[in-house]
């Protein structure tokens, strides 16, 4: 008997699509496709494919504020209570290494790049934390002068018209900024050019391996319901790149979702700001864009409640933004907001990146800490060296 509304396909579409993959990725954001990319020069002949629960990526890939960063002074300090020095200056080069090779990768046009700048801007309140920072300053630049070949931060005297904050920033002048959606969108076209099928409207339920390949369950996109209709499909190798959604299917992970709130204005004339901005030890950000201000975060305020899946905004956490908007951001223009939305990170006790192999033929590359421009790549291609190696589970 039939199921109305079941999950099915025809015989053609079935030999067609979903027979004989070799490597199955979940997740089509830059960590995915950069994996898939990877395998095609590792294995030319391979089938691959990507299931994407989303009509488009769905996640923080196309969701984030475009920032190429690679932590400003604050950040860096308090990830020092949590890393050793050799540990830091490891994350770093990686967040460094990445970027370059997602430039290099998808091209500077093609993904709007421009190095700008990043700056950490400091409120009136915080000048006691400014001069603890200035303090360290010699020595961070010491720490990441290997890493970067310079000092990578900078005194700069500006307040880019901004008010309440204190007359200096700190500057990466290494830092960048780029269009996420250019981005996925010349990764895609790279994916199809190279032969790699991408599914979407396809959620992983259910996986299992069972020795010779591994056997999926997979349902419509979306929350998966108790009586979610759903098939099944085989693959020789499954890789995970689920990042904030990680835990769904693979829970023994230390992964945990975090939601991420933005917002972005209306084209606002003469808009002094360019580059991108850290405040509050990088739990707000903002840039142009063009001639529009992007600005997110907030989720300090309520950490239980933005540690979901679930996407959306609260009123609470955007009443704060538009306040910094409206008294730091902006002093002195009103700006209308054009769009809200949010993304989901996945973060954990540690910064590193989770490349595992959870069995055989299961692997992950998860927690990409709210870094995933600049680490995806780099974590897309290290997933894919994992896949084809011989590594045994951890």
């Amino acid at each position: 008997m039939s199921q109305s509304g079941a999950l099915s396909f025809s015989y053609w579409e079935t030999k067609t699509w979903l027979a004989g993959i070799d490597y199955c990725i979940v997740g089509s954001g830059i960590t995915g496709l950069s994996c898939a990319l990877k395998l095609r020069q590792l294995k030319p002949d391979a089938r691959i494919a990507i299931l994407e629960r989303g009509v488009l990526p769905y996640g923080a890939s196309t969701r984030n504020a475009g920032f190429a960063c690679f932590g400003s002074p604050t950040e860096i300090l308090d990830d020092l209570n949590t890393h050793s020095e050799a540990e830091l200056i490891a994350l770093v080069t990686q967040r460094y290494q990445g970027i370059q090779r997602l430039r290099s990768l998808v091209g500077d046009a093609a993904m709007a790049f421009q190095q700008q700048g990043g700056y950490e801007v400091f409120r009136e309140h915080e000048a006691a934390l400014y001069e603890e920072v200035l303090e360290q300053l010699p020595y961070l630049n010491d720490l990441l002068r290997p890493v970067f070949g310079q000092d990578a931060f900078l005194r700069r005297s500006t307040r880019f018209g901004m008010g309440k904050i204190l007359p200096e920033t700190i500057c990466n002048p290494l830092e960048g900024q780029l269009n996420p959606g250019l981005m996925i969108r010349e990764l895609i076209r790279k994916a199809q050019e190279a032969n790699i099928d991408i599914f979407y409207g396809m959620q992983l339920l259910r996986y299992e391996d069972a020795g010779d390949s591994v056997s999926l369950e997979v349902g419509r996109g979306g929350a998966p319901g108790k009586n979610e209709a759903s098939l099944q499909i085989r693959c020789k190798n499954l890789l995970l790149a689920t990042n904030g959604f990680a835990a769904l299917q693979a829970p023994e992970l230390a992964v945990e979702p975090a939601r991420a709130q933005v917002l972005i204005t209306e084209p606002i004339p003469e808009l002094h700001i360019k580059g991108t901005f850290h405040l509050e030890a990088g739990y707000y950000y903002f840039r142009n864009v063009g001639d529009r201000v992007l600005l997110g975060g907030g989720r300090n305020l309520d950490k239980a409640g933005e540690t979901t899946t679930e996407f959306g905004t609260t009123d609470r956490i955007q009443e704060q933004l538009e306040s910094l908007l409206s008294e730091v951001i902006l002093p002195e223009q009103k700006a209308k907001i054009a769009q809200r939305w949010s993304g989901i990170m996945g973060v954990g006790p540690q910064k590193k990146p989770i490349l595992r192999k959870l069995s055989q033929r299961v692997c992950c590359g998860v927690r990409l800490g709210g870094m995933g421009v600049a680490i995806g790549s780099h974590t897309g291609a290290a997933l894919a060296n994992l896949a084809v190696s011989d590594a045994s589970p951890k």
